[in-house]
């Protein structure tokens, strides 16, 4: 399941200065893009913290500002060879990143209060810097991902690099089966006969503002009155985007689902393709009778399994709503420890090999959860890296020198290509 291998890009940490307004000097420009003295601090200041590194090292500074403008020409690049990502791409990565903050802070309604805006807005404000960045990537994986080493280049690489390649770390072979509670006609009705309230109230003349602020569950907008700013099209889900953009100015809509919840949107004014609305949400809470349900229906096929009626691969190629690996017989496939979140890791640390977790709930992503029970097939100590064992990591190792080197080689040609300059 990739949601357990959460890849985070650099820029989705610079959220933490959303909602800052900051007189900014530009440092450095590429192409059509530029590069902000806020955005190169921040990055000095997580690498030197990630690394312990003194942030006000010269040398540091301009490695990373090295890297930001090569990571601009990459998208430059991208540009010219037609590179294209899909909006569906862009929120599957938005919702991987999502669902890493959520784990980092504890909950969703932790990261919403510290940086003052719902998931569903950070999103928003990320998506286009999340396209570039993927655009980036993809024009890079297409030039060096096909990059082969032989046998030979693999022993010279462990030959050259093996006092110095250290211990491997720990790792858990895993599979599970997964299921996704689903929301009861009850609970769902529940919500929906809010939404009618509420909008009988609009009908009647209530402010819209003010029921925003009361009951509006999305807690980035409802405390301006429900107001969303002015944005572009591509960025709210479809259902919402489909009957905003069918709105005359202050006209207010029907109640419209997604998967969210129900909306009532107020269109306040068009520029161009650009609309600037403002909404009611009223999500559908958390189901305790479905949640409840998933946990039985998890403990009795477990019980079966233990009670050897049939194997695990059976019933989650038949149950586990994990369409990625149900039909592998739930095989996660191998990790090291620290690719898997802190709950999960938990939970699987505490496993001999052959056994099968509890029910225990797994937050796929911002919007998404589930409950799954864990089975460990392998696992493998630390220890010191050698061909035998390690092979394949340290082929993926000579591979990955491989490319960088002529990756760096690529970069100072596109750097004589295309037109950069640094203002500092």
């Amino acid at each position: 399941m990739r949601f357990l291998k959460i890849v985070l890009f650099v820029f989705l940490l610079s959220t933490a200065v959303i909602a800052q307004e900051v007189i900014d000097k530009i440092v450095a420009v590429v192409d059509k893009e530029i590069i902000l003295q806020s955005e190169l601090d921040l990055q000095v200041n997580l690498e030197s913290a990630q690394r312990r590194l003194d942030p006000k090292d010269k040398a540091l500074r301009a490695r990373v500002l090295d890297g930001m403008i090569s990571q601009k020409l990459l998208y430059a690049q991208a540009q010219l060879d037609s590179i294209e990502v899909s909006d569906e791409e862009v929120n599957q990565q938005l919702d991987y990143q999502m669902n890493f903050f959520i784990q980092q802070y504890g909950s969703r309604e932790k990261v919403e209060q510290t940086y003052g805006m719902s998931i569903e807005r950070i999103k928003r404000e990320f998506k286009e810097d999340t396209r570039k960045n993927m655009m980036a990537e993809r024009v890079k994986q297409k030039k060096f991902g096909a990059v082969e080493i032989s046998r030979k280049d693999v022993d010279d690489f462990y030959n050259s690099y093996k006092d110095s390649l250290g211990l491997i770390p720990e790792k858990f072979t895993l599979s599970h089966i997964f299921l996704n509670p689903k929301a009861t006609d009850k609970v769902k009705n529940k919500a929906y006969k809010l939404a009618e309230k509420l909008l009988d109230s609009l009908k009647r003349g209530g402010d819209f503002a003010d029921l925003a602020k009361k009951f509006s569950d999305d807690p980035g907008s409802a405390s301006q009155g429900g107001d969303l700013g002015t944005v572009k099209r591509g960025v709210f889900y479809p259902q919402f985007e489909a009957a905003a953009y069918s709105l005359t100015s202050n006209e207010i809509s029907p109640i419209i689902e997604s998967p969210v919840g129900f909306h009532i949107i107020q269109l306040l004014e068009r520029k161009g393709d650009a609309i600037h609305a403002r909404h009611i949400l009223v999500k559908i809470k958390n189901d305790d009778d479905a949640d409840l349900k998933s946990i039985e229906f998890l403990q009795a096929i477990r019980d079966s399994i233990l009670s050897g009626n049939k194997d695990f691969a059976y019933y989650a190629k038949k149950y586990s709503d994990d369409k990625e690996t149900s039909r592998f017989g739930g095989e996660l496939g191998t990790f090291e420890s620290g690719q898997l979140d802190k709950s999960l890791l938990d939970q699987v640390f505490k496993l001999k090999v052959g056994e099968i977790s509890f029910p225990k709930r797994l937050d796929v992503n911002a919007n998404t959860y589930g409950f799954h029970i864990v089975k460990l097939v392998k696992r493998t100590p630390e220890h010191i890296a050698n061909m035998e064992q390690d092979f394949e990591d340290i082929q993926r190792l000579a591979q990955y020198k491989k490319r960088e080197e002529l990756y760096l080689k690529w970069v100072t040609e596109l750097k004589d290509k295309i037109y950069w300059e640094e203002k500092i």
